[in-house]
């Protein structure tokens, strides 16, 4: 039996780097996730709590904050952004030569 692990240099994108369908958008998605359960934790709610606010349920609460992302569409994430505070700002520029193909990224401040 091997001990040996398998290493490789990821592209940035863990889901491109797994071979799943749309890697950008399920990023995309995980980072905006991301984003609201940090607000909804900072704001200290419970999921109860952070449902009556996003008028969603509870349980869609708990899927979203789980990582659980298929039936949440990158708009309705960016509402969800909007309704707890805070700003959401699309930036498009070029993308620097050194890199073959345009990307889409989320920064978080």
């Amino acid at each position: 039996m091997s001990n040996e692990n398998d290493v490789y240099m990821s592209d940035g994108n863990v889901f491109a780097d797994l071979g799943l369908s749309n890697p950008e958008e399920r990023l995309i998605k995980a980072e905006l996730a991301r984003k609201i359960s940090e607000i909804i934790a900072n704001r200290q709610l419970n999921q109860a709590q952070a449902a009556e606010v996003l008028g969603i349920d509870q349980p869609k609460i708990s899927a979203l904050t789980r990582g659980k992302l298929k039936d949440f569409s990158i708009d309705r994430l960016i509402r969800f952004i909007n309704i707890l505070g805070n700003d959401v700002e699309i930036t498009i520029k070029p993308k620097p030569e050194s890199r073959s193909i345009a990307c889409t990224t989320v920064v978080c401040e």
